[in-house]
């Protein structure tokens, strides 16, 4: 069997749609999503329905549950905050459902999915050392657990000294973003895991960035949020 796991896409169409066909190309068998589904991009509706129909699993992030309820974006940026109100403002009515049903945390034999950190997946916390890192793994009980959140990918043996997937050692790995990636590169992110070769990789694909800019800039959202996905920061 093989997996794609996604994460933050961020109402970017013009990444998912390229993951997607990225995703296709490889063979995955199924597909999971760690969530932040929604906020800053200008396509929330049409992400949301290509999740609902392709995603065999999918767990619910930050800007999700702010799209549903904008009071929970109150420590949001401002630019992140107006892209929110304006994300709830236009999502159907079938779509805040979906989003308000997804849970915390998911799991299958082989992984555990959440958006943000197992320990406590409502702090939204962000993972992003090795101390942080630490009290994570007895959160969970299955041989890898999968996160978003930080936009930024990595890998994590339980050891804190392992950073290439080996059998035998649990891991956290975070497959970075589709929509909106933070590591200085541009280039949308996934992960694909090979379970019969125990093998993982993090994709990085190219995509029509300067329609995903439009797109923001159509709608009226602040310009940083456009400029961004150029610097991928």
């Amino acid at each position: 069997m093989r997996f794609a796991v996604i994460s933050d896409i961020h109402s970017n169409i013009q990444a998912l749609t390229r993951a997607l066909a990225t995703i296709d190309e490889r063979g995955a068998d199924k597909i999971y999503c760690l969530g932040d589904i929604v906020g800053y991009g200008g396509n929330p509706n049409e992400c949301v329905d290509l999740i609902r129909a392709r995603a065999a699993l999918c767990v619910l992030g930050n800007h999700d549950m702010a799209a549903v309820d904008p009071e929970h974006a109150d420590y949001f940026s401002r630019p992140g905050r107006i892209a929110i109100e304006w994300t709830h403002s236009v999502l159907t009515q079938q779509n805040i459902e979906f989003l308000a049903s997804l849970p915390f945390v998911a799991s299958t034999e082989v992984c555990t999915l959440v958006h943000a950190s197992p320990l406590d997946p409502p702090l939204w916390q962000y993972v992003l050392s090795l101390q942080v890192a630490k009290p994570q793994f007895q959160a969970f009980s299955t041989p890898i657990c999968f996160i978003g959140h930080t936009h930024v990918p990595g890998i994590c043996g339980e050891d804190l000294k392992t950073f290439v997937l080996k059998k035998g050692k649990r891991f956290l790995i975070n497959v970075g973003s589709v929509g909106q990636p933070r590591d200085g590169n541009p280039q949308l992110s996934f992960g694909f895991f090979d379970v019969e070769a125990w093998k993982y990789e993090n994709i990085r694909v190219t995509y029509d960035i300067d329609k995903a800019a439009q797109a923001i800039r159509i709608q009226g959202l602040p310009s940083t949020l456009a400029t961004r996905l150029y610097q991928g920061v």
